[in-house]
């Protein structure tokens, strides 16, 4: 049931991330400031109120399933967990809400443009994040081989 769980919530949460990044990027390049607008409320409500908790989820179930295994792939997820985490409460979380007020008001100016760059880097850092998780968890489950560090010759062989 953890595994279950771990799953759903870290890919609701990667896209989450990932659908608040691209259609900000967009909406930003072909929509109109009223457009901008209903986006950045969106993403406040319901967005937030689904993304806060699946990434609250994936982290308490990864942790709770992690007690039990050991390993570098363990270790790596463990420590980029709290940047993710930090980066979206202390970070995105804050620019969201902030855009929402200032995108509401009208007040398209260089602040909101400079907050929102702000919000696209982070985004994209936690994107990264979370998509090295992602990665980590399926060679974890045995669902993805190879990469950097791993000896093809360790490898059991593959079938054709």
């Amino acid at each position: 049931m953890p595994l279950r769980v771990h799953r759903i919530a870290a890919i609701l949460a990667l896209l989450c991330v990932a659908t608040f990044f691209s259609s900000t990027v967009l909406i930003e390049l072909l929509g109109s400031p009223a457009a901008v607008a209903q986006l950045k409320s969106l993403i406040v409500a319901p967005g937030l109120w689904v993304l806060v908790p699946a990434i609250a989820l994936a982290g308490g179930s990864g942790l709770f399933m992690a007690r039990s295994r050991r390993g570098r792939l363990v270790d790596a997820k463990k420590k980029r967990m709290p940047f993710i985490a930090a980066n979206g409460l202390l970070v995105l979380v804050p620019c969201a809400i902030v855009l929402d007020r200032w995108a509401s008001a009208g007040a398209f100016d260089a602040p909101f443009y400079a907050l929102q760059a702000v919000e696209l880097v982070a985004g994209a850092l936690n994107l990264w994040l979370m998509g090295l998780n992602v990665r980590d968890g399926l060679r974890m489950a045995g669902r993805l081989r190879g990469g950097r560090g791993l000896d093809p010759r360790t490898l059991p062989p593959s079938k054709p």
